[in-house]
């Protein structure tokens, strides 16, 4: 059945890639007016890079895990397979 999810699996993944850009730049514009820093830019204040860096990885794995576990709950909803390991 994991191959069936496969497809669902990776346009999941492009949502949830979006959905977590938008709300970086959401919670980012809260806490700063200017742009976040870019890793690849020379930037002098490391702090802030470092911040955005961190703030940005949480909310990518978080969105990402949410978007995968929902998407594994509705296929095995709709196919009463469960994609994945089962917990113990």
């Amino acid at each position: 059945m994991t191959v069936l999810f496969t497809p669902i699996s990776i346009l999941a993944g492009v949502l949830a890639g979006i959905i977590s850009k938008k709300l970086f730049s959401l919670v980012w514009s809260a806490i700063d007016d200017a742009e976040p820093p870019d890793h690849k830019q020379r930037v002098e204040d490391h702090v802030t890079l470092a911040a955005a860096l961190v703030l940005e990885g949480a909310i990518v794995r978080l969105v990402r895990g949410g978007v995968d576990h929902a998407s594994r709950h509705g296929f095995a909803h709709l196919t009463g397979s469960w994609p994945g390991e089962e917990s113990e």
